[in-house]
């Protein structure tokens, strides 16, 4: 599985110890440290989590975004991008899925 062979990095206030092979936890998103890890990496770097995501989106670190829509109601949760962020997006690709899951791929357009 390619995620198990990732390495991971996972920004928490309340984690202390690690669940899977080749993670660390930090207490805190680096912006700067991501921003060299996405120029030195071979491969694609991916962050996941509405929290997580809007700080790498305000901070201009996001090229494409993937939103999977799941037609399930559960509640109030949390918003995928934050409020006050004016984000302009071109929807790129769609794929539709037989359990009526949504992929969305969309990239930020120049600003």
């Amino acid at each position: 599985m390619m995620w198990g062979a990732a390495n991971k990095v996972v920004y928490s206030t309340t984690l202390k110890e690690v669940s899977s092979a080749r993670t660390r936890i930090e207490p805190r998103f680096d912006v700067d440290e991501v921003r060299r890890l996405k120029q030195s990496s071979e491969h694609d770097v991916s962050i996941g989590g509405a929290n997580l995501a809007g700080q790498a989106i305000e901070a201009g670190l996001i090229d494409v975004m993937h939103l999977f829509v799941t037609p399930v109601s559960v509640g109030g949760g949390t918003p995928a991008l934050p409020e006050h962020l004016n984000w302009e997006l071109e929807l790129v690709n769609v794929d539709r899925f037989s359990s009526g899951v949504v992929h969305l791929e969309y990239h930020p357009l120049a600003e």
